[in-house]
């Protein structure tokens, strides 16, 4: 069923980048060949250049903010709500990034009504799960992304994951160059797939987009790509250099 899922890659750019340099990435991609009828392709600037971003970009590039808060306006100072997202042309959330969580505090129930509103909204969701070293190594991977995995679930109607690619991030290997081998990646994203079926439904198990992040790079995208529940990637360091369409292309 992996064929059915439209490949996505998304390019997370963090706080990275300046008017010039980001005006470089977009003509990467704007230059870049890829098959855009196989292909999804999202990108991630830093907020104060989302506008610009959408303005310079092929339509058929999408363009995402890092996060978003769960309310329209308000006093809630340093935030940007969906509505302004929207309101620049981005139609995708980062919502749930292992910074927010680990680096910024962020709860699974405050993920959870990010995701809800962002929904709500009208913007789509890249939701972020993912383990520590330290979970990993004491076999508790399934229990943590469960758990992640079951907060979104408890807020969401089932019509609503068809917005929704999770995106697999194991802590341990976010920008460290330690990867994920192929095999490890795809037992997690199938128990992933498994936890759909069963707690939400075989229709959408069959199609979310299930997407890895961690150390993506030109070298080692397709191995990783040719795995049947793997359906794209989030991309960190890698979505800043040229070698990004060689990521894009791993299925070609």
């Amino acid at each position: 069923m992996a064929s059915a899922r439209k490949f996505f890659v998304g390019g997370n750019w963090k706080m990275n980048g300046d008017r010039d340099s980001i005006g470089t990435l977009v003509q990467i991609l704007n230059d870049g060949e890829y098959d855009r009828s196989e292909t999804e392709v999202v990108v991630s600037p830093p907020s104060v250049y989302v506008g610009l971003v959408r303005q310079a970009l092929q339509a058929d590039v999408g363009v995402a903010v890092q996060n978003c808060y769960a309310a329209a306006k308000g006093a809630f100072t340093g935030e940007i709500s969906p509505q302004m997202a929207l309101n620049v042309g981005a139609t995708w959330a980062i919502i749930g990034h292992s910074e927010r969580r680990n680096v910024f505090g962020e709860t699974d129930e405050l993920i959870a009504r990010k995701v809800q509103f962002a929904l709500q909204s009208g913007v789509k969701v890249i939701f972020c799960i993912g383990e520590l070293l330290e979970q990993r190594e004491a076999g508790l991977t399934a229990d943590v992304v469960f758990g992640q995995m079951e907060a979104v679930k408890a807020v969401l109607d089932v019509s609503s994951w068809s917005n929704v690619v999770v995106a697999y991030e194991p802590v341990w290997a976010i920008g460290t160059g330690k990867t994920a081998s192929p095999e490890q990646a795809q037992e997690v994203h199938h128990q992933l797939r498994e936890w759909l079926a069963a707690n939400v439904s075989t229709d959408v198990a069959l199609a979310t987009r299930i997407i890895y992040g961690g150390s993506v790079n030109a070298n080692n995208c397709r191995d990783l790509g040719q795995q049947g529940d793997i359906d794209g990637f989030l991309v960190g360091g890698a979505s800043l250099k040229p070698d990004f369409i060689s990521i894009i292309n791993a299925r070609s």
